[in-house]
């Protein structure tokens, strides 16, 4: 069926059957064992997780709004299908808005103790999948005090689109060493206070995920 079973937690140690059904729909996206394009029915969804319909039902609603799946009237729920042209403009808009959220972050006094944290979870993944969401979490970290609800509400709407271009732009060219030495370099500029450092190092650093990005062809 789905192959979506296997996450580190059964769905009692989640808050909610809910986010267990969303994490778990979000992991099998981003390990690629629920392919690009493949239909996401709720009925198989839930007897795969052993729930009823009603939360795989919301959790799909979720993953629409952040750009996982896509819906389509007579056709159903598909795990969307990112293109390099998708992947180009998610990390363009990146690059536009969150050197400058960084800056801002750092500016306000960003409590720092979550990115640390999620770099430690980056550095200890064993999938691209758990990896990716934790850079992303680190990220999300970083500009969390930007004081700018709608900067960082666009920012937030990214993330996962954001996970999904890494994950399968990682699959092709393994960069993500590189990346955690850059996001480790950012960090220090944020620990420093160093709002314009830690800017510079952001743009950066998306920057170069970006070049990869174009030189990368086909789907991102």
């Amino acid at each position: 069926m789905y192959d979506v079973t296997t996450t580190p937690s059964a769905p009692t140690a989640l808050p909610s059957r809910t986010e267990h059904a969303l994490a778990t729909i979000k992991e099998g996206i981003l390990s690629g064992r629920l392919a690009a394009g493949q239909p996401l029915v709720e009925v198989d969804l839930a007897q795969e997780l052993a729930m009823s319909k009603t939360p795989v039902r919301e959790a799909l609603k979720t993953l629409e709004m952040s750009g996982l799946v896509v819906v389509r009237p007579y056709i159903g729920v598909r795990v969307r299908e990112l293109t390099q042209a998708d992947a180009i403009a998610i990390y363009e808009t990146r690059l536009l808005l969150e050197p400058e959220a960084t800056r801002r972050s750092v500016l306000g006094g960003v409590d720092i103790a979550a990115a640390r944290a999620a770099l430690l979870r980056a550095d200890e993944a064993t999938a691209p999948a758990q990896r990716s969401l934790a850079n992303r979490a680190f990220h999300a970290a970083l500009w969390a005090a930007a004081d700018n609800p709608i900067l960082v509400g666009i920012l937030e709407s990214l993330r996962d689109q954001a996970a999904l271009a890494a994950v399968t732009t990682w699959a092709r060219q393994p960069s993500w060493r590189d990346e955690a030495q850059e996001h480790a370099q950012i960090l220090a500029a944020v620990e420093a206070s160093d709002a314009d450092r830690a800017a510079e190092l952001t743009r950066r650093h998306i920057a170069g995920f970006l070049e990869r990005l174009r030189q990368g062809g086909g789907t991102a």
